[in-house]
């Protein structure tokens, strides 16, 4: 009930912290009690309490970082010690004209000579870092940002930047989050939380309670910043802003200090040195010329002009020349360099920590191998555009019709020459009828021509999914799940075409093969089928007395360019570390595919061990030679391990494309995000 009073959450508003969020512990509690401890209703706010709430916890968008205006992005060009030395020898220069007799116009031309040197170095690394931050101010403004909430029983589509703590959001498939959200209905609710803890797969969310668990591993929870794939329900918005996993996230980015680059770092020793030498010098000489009688101005130009002879005036203009030509090669690989020192810190690299899913993989999931019979059938091409081919397709149509039967996913064909194949719904789904197609199917004309009647949906407890449609010749249930679940349930087996009972042998076979690919690092799916007398069977029916026609198996593939990448780096001395918020098993078997692990015993560490460990612990477990894994991390792991390689005189890079990968970014000396490279990199 909404009893006219403000939830018990502490805000910010306009006090510069816009954002909430939650004071009870919003993922324990019971649905109705999330609504009264949120002081809201099943109908959503009310429009004026609606009103009052954005005016007191301010704007659902993070805080903007500041960006420098122009004139102070170009002033900034002119403040590196190098630059001020040579400002300080132009202006030697003209104090050393003004002050000879006669006035040589050499030197007035030489003085304005390395104040142009200045001007042009300054101009160079100015136009490059406005053409990046121009181009990343493009790509943040393709963010959507709308969403459906309920306001007093009412559908309404707002601006994300609406949402206040006690919103209704509705929530479909292919939605994004636009806040932190308790869910109080999900109908087969999964969400991509890739951008926040980097796992590949998709998660289910229940509305049920939970017990005490961290924030992020909350199974009723939806956050800001991740998707809706599947399935769809309604949540209460319990933080906004900043005060949500993904302000959390980057607050601490913004937080990391700034630090130069090897090359900035060694310029600016080059330029203490040679400003001492230079003074030095040019005060010994006005001394040893003082006993020969010259005048005292002759003796202090004289002096003046060694001192500049000895600064390397064209050093800065060559540095910047050479890094601009580093910058354009790498442009036309589609790397975006927000700062010309980044292309010289790149090649200083002794340590590459990197995320696995969407930095090493493609984010993808693709069904690679097909099990039936006995025999495993490959299967050709990647990600989503239903491109390739199946071994022995015939063989196993049957089993790839029957898994495509069982999907609520839909392909998506792109609609322009930049877009991609992209699957609306669960991506496990998705690759089924990828590889259905691959096999010379058409999904949707199979499930036209053998229409659904009922559905028993995925739930944790069963591991299985089961559809039952119409045919021509009654009723028939596909059923796709875990293998182990699935095979329990099974009576009988399908391979090419002749039916027999599923013997002992022929069990073991497939609980063999399902373990083989799973050591291969896939998902695995196991596929059933069964004739059904009615339209509506109770689910034991349904799932009971099955006919096994198979296993698929599938994984989020590597990037094509992902291995040579790394072998550049072996090759080169620098070492990969693959730090990723998934599961071990999963980060081990992508790192083996692409040449991180060659041993057959890699270290690896989970979140848990990490947060055991001191620094000593750490650094001990750093220094050690041995092939790194590190999983289940969070943001806050990630930048400690980028701290620790840094404290032990590492120069560390940081690839990474999620949320999650952000204060990392910021920290290490080099940060790439897929699509962009830059010193120091914002999020």
């Amino acid at each position: 009930m909404d009893t006219g009073t403000e939830p018990p959450v502490p805000g910010g508003g306009k006090d510069g912290t816009s954002g909430s969020g939650p004071s009870p512990p919003v993922p324990e509690l019971p649905v109705d009690d999330v609504f009264a401890a949120l002081d809201t209703s099943r109908r959503g706010l009310p429009g004026e309490r609606a009103r009052d709430r954005l005016e007191k916890y301010g704007a659902n968008e993070l805080p903007r970082a500041g960006r420098r205006t122009v004139w102070r992005q170009l002033g900034a060009q002119f403040t590196d010690l190098f630059a001020v030395v040579l400002i300080v020898a132009s202006g030697i220069t003209f104090l050393a004209y003004a002050l000879e007799e006669p006035r040589d116009a050499g030197t007035a031309q030489l003085a304005v000579a390395i104040l142009g040197v200045v001007v042009l170095n300054a101009a160079i690394g100015f136009a490059q870092e406005y053409s990046a931050e121009r181009t990343a101010q493009a790509l943040e403004a393709m963010v959507p940002h709308a969403c459906r909430v309920l306001r007093d029983g009412e559908r309404l589509e707002l601006p994300a930047r609406d949402v206040v703590p006690g919103d209704v959001v509705l929530l479909e498939a292919g939605d994004a989050v636009p806040a932190d959200c308790r869910v109080v209905e999900a109908h087969e609710l999964a969400v991509n939380n890739a951008p926040l803890t980097g796992e590949s797969n998709a998660v289910g969310r229940t509305a049920d309670p939970v017990a005490a668990v961290p924030l992020l591993e909350a199974r009723n929870c939806v956050f800001m910043g991740t998707d809706v794939v599947a399935g769809g329900g309604r949540a209460v918005v319990f933080a906004t802003g900043a005060a949500t996993e993904f302000g959390r996230i980057c607050r601490l980015a913004a937080a990391a200090p700034r630090q130069k680059t090897p090359l900035q770092l060694q310029v600016a020793s080059m330029a203490r040195r040679v400003a001492g030498a230079a003074l030095a010098i040019g005060a010994l000489m006005f001394a040893v010329r003082l006993p020969t009688g010259d005048s005292v101005v002759t003796l202090f130009v004289f002096a003046l002009g060694v001192m500049v002879a000895l600064v390397p005036e064209g050093l800065p203009a060559t540095l910047s020349v050479s890094l601009s030509i580093g910058v354009r090669r790498m442009a036309r690989r589609h790397a975006l360099i927000k700062q010309l020192l980044a292309v010289e810190a790149l090649g200083s690299t002794t340590v590459v920590c990197t995320d696995k899913t969407g930095t090493l993989t493609q984010a993808g999931m693709t069904v690679t191998q097909v099990w039936a019979g006995g025999a495993s059938h490959s299967v050709s091409g990647v990600g989503y555009e239903p491109s390739g081919e199946v071994a022995d397709a015939a063989e196993v149509r049957e089993l790839l019709r029957v898994a495509g039967l069982c999907c609520n996913a839909r392909l998506v064909p792109p609609t322009g020459p930049r877009e991609h194949w992209r699957v609306l719904g669960d991506t496990t789904e998705g690759a089924l009828l990828v590889v259905a197609a691959k096999a010379g199917l058409d999904p949707g004309a199979e499930e036209a021509a053998v229409p659904r009647v009922t559905e028993f949906p995925f739930d944790s407890d069963r591991k299985l999914m089961t559809t039952v449609h119409r045919t021509g010749a009654g009723y028939q249930a596909c059923v796709k799940g875990a293998p182990g679940e699935l095979l329990a349930r099974c009576t009988d087996a399908e391979w090419e075409g002749r039916r027999g009972p599923l013997t002992g042998t022929d069990r073991a076979e497939a609980v063999a093969a399902g373990d083989e690919l799973a050591s291969q690092g896939l998902r695995v799916l196991a596929v059933a089928r069964r004739a059904l007398d009615g339209p509506h069977p109770v689910r034991e029916e349904a799932e009971s007395a099955l006919t096994l026609l198979g296993l698929v198996g599938m994984l989020d593939p590597p990037r094509p360019e992902v291995t040579d990448a790394v072998a550049a780096c072996r090759r080169a001395g620098i070492r990969v570390v693959m730090v990723t918020g998934d599961h071990p098993l999963t980060g081990e078997a992508v790192a083996r595919r692409v040449g991180i692990v060659r041993r057959p015993d890699p270290v690896v560490v989970t979140g848990a061990r990490f947060d055991a460990m001191d620094d000593e612990a750490l650094d001990s477990l750093l220094a050690e030679p041995s092939e790194l894994l590190l999983c289940r991390v969070s943001p806050e792991h990630k930048m400690r391990v980028v701290t620790a390689f840094q404290r032990r005189g590492g120069v560390v890079a940081v690839t990474g494309d999620g949320a999650n990968d952000a204060p990392a970014l910021k920290h290490a000396d080099i940060g790439v995000a897929m699509g962009g490279v830059g010193h120091r990199r914002r999020p």
